[in-house]
């Protein structure tokens, strides 16, 4: 997908669902304008967000490590639970599933939009992130389940089209709102978008399951997963602030306790939401592994670029998001041709210069002066042409590495792996980016000629 923070196996998961059948053909143009809305609210979403959080964090005068988790709320809740907001869909109905997670969504839009101070808004986009999870997979399967075999290429090229451009207009509409209203009302649009989606949703989208999915939801596999990432996050992101003090390390050990009970529930459950079998094959395995170093690369990236463009440079934030169009067009422009990759030389050979190219983007990206946008383009470039060579071929190993049957719950599990990685760069990155910040600064207030009250403003001010 050309999204810069899409999940890899989007068409995948759509491909991968058995067709319902018995929807009458005048309700399908409805049900793929439902299902195109329900991703751009999640797509845009997680893409505006990051163009405003300087602006966020000078308005509510909070902390650096309090904007980490802006980000990291929402991941935690969407990586922890999307796959089994897939699996209730499955089970209960994916229209029904759909619809209260556009709801949730919505619902916690707006509480973002009118939240008084950072601990509100965490919260809020904590729920956000879960109304996402529900929405997500559903919002693919029906897709899968509403167009046959010979519709899906044109349904998936329409959908997949959308998409791009809501990658492409979400950063530099969400800077403009910033620059020119308030940055409220990136979330405050959210509900104007709910609303007619969830009308068109009752009104023509046919309800689907499938009939062969296990019975049960994997409760306490999700929870766990979502208080030992929780525990893990919170221990890497105010270790910076706390050193390694007792609440850190408690909660580093809680952390991987509780996805150690994971694992293990995983291992024992009769309807895993992630099958532990699964990754008995070495290339799922790998590609996995794969997936999430280059999702962590370009989740860390992602997050700091707004910073320093605004906070270093004095970027507007409109330009800040138009920042992101080299490397959103590149993807786009090129989705079709490394599909063609494949046919060529397979699958191997894309998944390791790809990569390479990427971690080009990234080194250029690390030392260019980012001073101005047309010196941003060389890196952008770049860094776009590595993931469009990548993203097809991983997509399809992906699916090729399990049996046909859970080629769902495989393109599901790195889906979420790409969540896991935004997560845990941002943590584990602002930490080590905290770390080295607060060394320099403790090195710059012991120079002699500082008076002690610009010292003591500096300490009061650090984070």
């Amino acid at each position: 997908m050309p999204n810069p923070k899409a999940r890899p196996c989007d068409e995948a998961a759509i491909r991968s669902t058995a067709p319902a059948g018995g929807c009458p053909s005048g309700a399908k143009p409805w049900v793929l304008a439902v299902t195109i809305l329900a991703s751009t609210i999640s797509y845009i979403d997680e893409s505006v967000v990051n163009v405003a959080l300087p602006t966020i964090e000078a308005d509510l005068k909070t902390s650096a490590a309090a904007v980490q988790w802006l980000i990291n709320a929402y991941m935690l809740s969407l990586t922890a639970l999307v796959l089994i907001g897939g699996a209730a869909g499955d089970q209960l109905g994916r229209r029904r599933v759909l619809i209260a997670g556009i709801g949730l969504f919505a619902a916690a839009s707006l509480w973002c939009g009118l939240s008084p101070d950072i601990a509100q808004l965490i919260a809020a986009r904590a729920v956000q992130g879960a109304g996402a999870a529900l929405l997500i997979l559903c919002s693919l399967a029906i897709i899968g389940a509403t167009f046959d075999e010979t519709e899906r290429g044109k349904a998936i090229g329409t959908w997949a089209a959308f998409s791009a451009m809501s990658a492409a207009i979400g950063p530099l509409l969400g800077g403009w709102i910033v620059d020119h209203v308030a940055w409220r009302w990136i979330f405050l649009i959210n509900p104007f978008i709910a609303l007619p989606t969830i009308w068109i949703a009752l009104r023509h989208v046919p309800e689907s399951r499938d009939p062969d999915a296990a019975s049960g939801l994997d409760w306490r596999g999700a929870l766990l997963a979502l208080t030992g990432l929780g525990c893990l996050v919170y221990g890497l992101i105010a270790a910076p602030e706390r050193g390694a003090d007792a609440t850190v390390l408690a909660a580093l050990a809680a952390g991987a306790a509780l996805l150690a009970a994971f694992v293990w529930e995983e291992s024992r459950s009769h309807a895993p939401m992630m099958p532990l079998r699964l990754f008995g094959s070495l290339t799922f395995s790998g590609v996995n592994a794969l997936t999430l170093l280059l999702y962590a690369g370009l989740g860390g990236a992602f997050f700091f670029l707004p910073f320093l463009l605004i906070q270093v440079h004095g970027f507007s934030a409109t330009l800040a998001g138009a920042a992101f169009l080299p490397f959103t067009i590149v993807m786009a422009a090129l989705s079709r041709w490394s599909g063609g990759l494949i046919d060529r030389f397979g699958a191997r050979l894309p998944l390791v210069v790809g990569p390479i190219i990427a971690g080009g983007g990234f080194a250029l990206l690390a030392g260019t002066d980012t001073g101005s946008y047309a010196k941003l383009l060389a890196p952008m470039i770049v860094l776009g042409l590595g993931m469009a060579i990548t993203v097809t071929p991983l997509t399809t190993t992906v699916i090729n590495a399990v049996p046909q049957h859970q080629a769902g719950i495989a393109s599901g599990i790195n889906n979420a792996v790409a969540s896991l990685a935004s997560l845990l760069a941002v943590a584990i990155l602002g930490a080590v980016a905290l770390g080295a910040y607060n060394r320099a600064l403790d090195q710059r207030l012991m120079t002699p000629s500082l008076s002690a009250e610009v010292r003591q403003a500096a300490s009061q001010a650090r984070g």
